[in-house]
Parts: C-alpha cells; structure tokens; sequence
C-alpha cells in the first residue's frame, strides 16, 4: 500500500514518521557480544509522542543512537529496518545521516556538552546550526537563535547568545541544546533525558513546550527516560524496555492504567503518591542484569515473583488488542 499522495504536484508521506523494525545493535567486545538493542519494534506518527521507559543499561539510548546511525566499533547495527518518512536509514551512506541529523532529524543529549563546543559563543554555534541546513542572513538566524532560547525559558536570550558554555551553569547549557534541536523544525526529535539537569519549573516548561510543538507543527517526538511519572503525563504512546528488548506498548493511558508485564507493574509501583506517602516503597528485587551474560530466556525473570519453568524460554510478543503489546509467559490480568 503507497504511502505517498499528492497535493498540488507535490509527494507528501502519509504513512508514520518513524517505523523501527527488528532493530539489532551489538557490540563485539573481547569478552563476548553485548546484545544492546535486540530485536526492537517502534512506531511513531506525526505529532504523536513515544514515551520509551526502562531502567539505566536498558538499552534505550542505544536504540536512539542506532536510529540516526551513531554507533561507533565496536558496535554495528546487525539487523532490522529503520524507517524516516519511507526511507531506510539502516546501513545509510554517512553523507546522506549528515543531511539529515539537525535538519529534518534532531537529537538532544543528556550531556549537553555533547552537543556544545566549549571554545565557541552561543550565538556562533547556533547560527552555524541553522546556516548548515540552508541559506539565510545571518540577521535572520541570529533572530531565529534568540527566539529559540527565549522559547525555552533563558532570560535575557541576546546576552546569553554572547556568552560561552563554560560561562552558563549545567541547566542552562542543557537548554541551550534544546534551543538548538528546535533550530530547524525538524521532523523528528529524540530527547535522550534532556530534563534530567533541570529543576522542576523549568523542565515542566519545556515538557509544555514540547507538546505544543508536536501538536502544532506535526513534529514526531521520541522522549527516552527513566521517569515513568514524567512520560506519563508527556507521551501518547509507551515503550517499556527491558535488557536491550520491548516488553509492553500501548496508548499511554492503557498502560499507566492497567500494566501487564510485571516490570511495568514494579516501575509504577516504585513511584511515590499521596496514597504511598510516608510508607515504604515497593521496589523491583535485584538489578538490570549484565547484556553481556543475559539469562536464558526471559531477562527479568530472576526478578519476577511471577516466574516458572516456563520463563526458560524466550518469550514473543503477543498483541493484546487496542494496539498493545506484551512480552511475556504469564503477563498480569491472564490468570
């Protein structure tokens, strides 16, 4: 089925912004193969945004950096389709990933210093964002540049753009990088924990101002965190992760409301409410275990109360209906 129509002689794409399928990252260490992203599934249309969820280790910042091709040796995408408006980027020439990383394409880092060159201004960092991607006066991207901190809440936006990043705390720097993935309006964004830095006024606003952004230019948005709480009121769809593979998706409300994999369950379990207020929290027995030296079959369940004979073997995904998913032998509300 085409997912091209056309409007006034021009092809537009009316399938899904992003579409991953099978996606497989290794990496190929001296001690073995660290199976990061294995065999991962994501869809995200325009204006939508994905929620992808799991603990540190989990896989899920690989996942984004396999999307838009920067996996270094010794890793190397070993398998899958990545789909950007109908076209593979898996095993895309690095020519073709450069055209489109910061224009049609944005990637916003934890680390903002991975996005920031310490030695040069704001300004010049940011006009050279815009000017690489295409023509314009300097004037106009100048402008372009002091609106996009302004937009992410930086007071006095033209001194800031003066300034260099050793000279703007942690948070600030932070929203700079942000700024800069919302330069060239791209398509789609992948915000690697970008609040993680930011205290909570600030990062309800640019969760705000994020949403307003999908909704109002159709930009997809791939939001990858450990706070479930935080995706929950931000994401219309979630992905929970667990040792390199997807264990439950759905509309976020479903799975907020009614969690089937007992992972799932203990991430909302370990959230504090009014209700848990001054009680002991539940917690997930046991850590992430090694990519290195998985269990065999299903990964969590040396941590699952739910666990058997059965868990021995790898469990498939099963849709649920509604356009959800599970991973799992004995998944909650099956008994």
């Amino acid at each position: 089925m085409a997912d091209l129509m056309v409007r006034g002689g021009v092809s537009q794409f009316t399938g899904p912004v992003l579409e991953v399928s099978g996606l497989k990252t290794h990496f190929h260490t001296h001690e073995g193969v660290v199976r990061a992203v294995d065999g991962v599934d994501l869809r995200v249309g325009a204006g939508e945004v994905l929620g992808l969820v799991g603990e540190s280790g989990c896989g899920k910042s690989i996942t984004g950096f396999s999307i838009i091709g920067l996996i270094d040796p010794p890793g190397r995408i070993e398998g899958g389709q990545v789909r950007f408006l109908g076209e593979e980027l898996a095993g895309a020439d690095e020519s073709r990933l450069r055209a489109l990383r910061g224009k049609q394409v944005a990637m916003i880092f934890q680390d903002p210093m991975m996005t920031l060159n310490p030695v040069l201004r704001i300004d010049t960092q940011m006009i050279e964002a815009i000017t690489a991607h295409e023509r314009t006066s300097q004037a106009a991207a100048r402008a372009r540049a002091r609106d996009a901190l302004a937009m992410v809440g930086i007071p006095a936006p033209d001194e800031r753009l003066l300034a260099y990043p050793h000279q703007l705390s942690g948070g600030m720097r932070q929203r700079v990088a942000i700024a800069i993935a919302l330069l060239n309006h791209p398509r789609l964004i992948i915000a690697d924990e970008p609040t993680t830095a930011l205290d909570v006024t600030i990062q309800a606003q640019i969760l705000h101002e994020v949403q307003r952004l999908c909704r109002d230019t159709g930009t997809a948005l791939i939001w990858i965190t450990h706070d479930l709480a935080v995706v929950s009121g931000l994401a219309d769809t979630i992905a929970v992760m667990y040792a390199g593979r997807i264990v439950e998706s759905g509309r976020t409300a479903d799975v907020v409301r009614d969690p089937r994999h007992p992972y799932t369950r203990g991430l909302i379990d370990s959230i504090p409410t009014r209700e848990t207020h001054g009680t002991t929290l539940r917690q997930i027995p046991g850590m992430t275990p090694s990519l290195l030296h998985l269990p065999r079959g299903c990964a969590f369940a040396p941590r699952c109360p739910r666990a058997d004979a059965a868990c021995d073997g790898l469990p498939v995904v099963r849709p649920l209906g509604g356009g959800r998913t599970v991973r799992c032998w004995h998944a909650l509300g099956e008994d």
